[in-house]
């Protein structure tokens, strides 16, 4: 059942197209599942510091959070052919396993399809080491698609919403 959903934006600019994005993937989810999920948004700049060290009060908050998370949505930019730095600090910060099957769909925006893989080759495999489940393929969102991700996003749930609906114990 969908009840919460965490997003985690990656992107060093807060309130970003990465971050419009991501809520439009939760958002469609949430809608093609019939569901009102309370929505936790985790945009990454606004942890600072904390993300530089370990223990950061704010920080666990948005770790528990992510736990917490029915579907969790972890959304980054294209940087460098995989996820960006930011990320990496958070998703360091979270030990082997522990986010415990978590059902997640991860998400990756870039200028063109030359990295479209980056969400499947660099993001998937750090998420199932913290033991997220991905229960389909991710989200790969060409910067010209922003403007209407409907057709984008239609195509995709095409395969996901089986397996997400599964995993959310959904019929």
């Amino acid at each position: 059942m969908l009840e919460r959903t965490t997003i985690v934006v990656g992107n060093p600019k807060a309130r970003s197209r990465t971050s419009a994005a991501a809520h439009d993937v939760a958002a469609f989810v949430a809608a093609r599942l019939g569901a009102r999920p309370a929505v936790t948004e985790v945009e990454l700049p606004d942890l600072g510091a904390g993300l530089l060290g370990w223990g950061d009060p704010a920080v666990a908050e948005a770790i528990a959070a992510a736990k917490a998370a029915d579907l969790l949505v972890v959304a980054s930019p294209t940087y460098k052919a995989t996820y960006t730095g930011l990320l990496k600090l958070f998703l360091d910060q979270i030990g082997a396993d522990e986010l415990g099957g978590v059902t997640t769909v991860a998400v990756m925006l870039g200028a063109g399809a030359a990295h479209a893989l980056a969400v499947e080759v660099h993001l998937r495999p750090v998420l199932v080491e913290l033991g997220a489940s991905l229960p389909t393929r991710g989200v790969y969102l060409q910067e010209a698609e922003l403007e209407d991700l409907t057709p984008v996003l239609d195509r995709w749930w095409g395969a996901a919403e089986g397996p997400l609906r599964r995993a959310l114990n959904q019929r």
